[in-house]
């Protein structure tokens, strides 16, 4: 059986993170199992639409870079749909604008493809923290705040419920069958930081296609930049409570068995755990143990906090998202 081809979709929407984007799309180019393209997909700013063109205008020209406005609302999850329908591989794989892939991160992904029941392949994000070194009050369990790998998740390669979106990758037979990621739901810019938009649309995807495998590979790895703001425990109680309501929303769309079906062993067995190890580290005068054993309680009420506001919102009707199909634009250049 024939290796799939992959193409990977960056989405970018800043200047600011102009070396980083560089950065990100050397880590593909440098692949020992190279990708078929990588797509550039700029969401609504021209300037970095521009600059980026010029950037990669040789390879555009062969084909290995090509660089794309969003073609739907500002957003991450528009910009993930436009490079879908843009690409042209079997399997479609998604890096972080702000994070370099190790040299055999598309070689893992592969290899699970090479089960035909299996329709998307996650990999494991590691953070690079701004100030050089993981703050001594931020749980591991939490890592998920700043877009990492969270400690919880099982090792080696597992069975999942949903993959995360800023590492991952999912055939293109899986966007036939259930459609795009939904809008209103993620990221946009510099708004709130809701997210889940991964996990509404495996769900999504398993409910389409009930024989689907969705899998993590913790080989795939890829290092993700951590600014200082987010080192704050400013933005870990931001972030928690955006993941409340975003959380809501998706209960409210899938139902609460499967929207919180992989939260209720996180709350009930892994928090617990880290709440006694921080504990267990204050009474042994350990850095950290009562600020990390803090911080888990605090992020369990926050995120509760915005999951009850955003189940009354959802209930009225005042946050709604929406689900596209992909047009069949494969290879357009947009």
């Amino acid at each position: 059986m024939s290796s799939p081809d992959i193409s990977v979709v960056i989405c970018v929407y800043t200047e600011d993170r102009w070396e980083d984007i560089l950065a990100a799309v050397a880590s593909v180019r440098a692949q020992s199992r190279p990708a078929r393209e990588t797509l550039l997909v700029v969401d609504h700013n021209e300037t970095l639409l521009e600059r980026l063109t010029r950037e990669y205008k040789e390879a555009e020209e062969d084909g290995s870079v090509r660089v794309l406005a969003n073609a739907g609302p500002r957003g991450l999850s528009a910009g993930r749909n436009t490079g879908i329908a843009a690409s042209h591989g079997e399997i479609i794989a998604f890096l972080d604008d702000d994070a370099v892939a190790e040299r055999d991160w598309l070689k893992h992904f592969a290899e699970g493809y090479e089960d035909p029941h299996v329709m998307a392949v996650g990999g494991r994000t590691m953070p690079i923290w701004a100030s050089g070194r993981r703050p001594a009050w931020f749980p591991e369990e939490f890592d998920w705040v700043v877009g990492c790998t969270y400690k919880g998740l099982p090792p080696g390669r597992v069975r999942v419920r949903n993959v995360l979106g800023g590492n991952a990758s999912f055939r293109r037979s899986a966007f036939d069958a259930a459609g795009g990621f939904a809008t209103g739901i993620g990221r946009d810019g510099d708004k709130r930081p809701l997210g889940c938009e991964e996990t509404e649309l495996c769900i999504r995807l398993t409910r389409a296609r009930p024989d689907a495998i969705l899998l993590i590979d913790d080989r795939a790895v890829i290092h993700h930049r951590v600014p200082e703001p987010r080192e704050h425990f400013a933005y870990f109680r931001t972030r928690t409570y955006a993941e409340g309501l975003s959380k809501a929303l998706v209960a409210r769309s899938v139902g609460s068995d499967k929207g919180l079906e992989s939260e209720r062993r996180y709350t009930t067995r892994v928090l617990p755990a880290g709440v006694a190890r921080g504990l267990r580290d204050a009474l042994l005068a350990r850095p950290g143990g009562a600020g990390r054993a803090g911080a888990i309680v605090a992020g369990v009420l926050s995120a509760a906090g915005g999951y009850v506001l955003g189940s009354v919102r959802a209930r009225r009707g005042g946050a709604t998202f929406s689900v596209v199909e992909i047009p069949d634009g494969r290879g357009d250049t947009a």
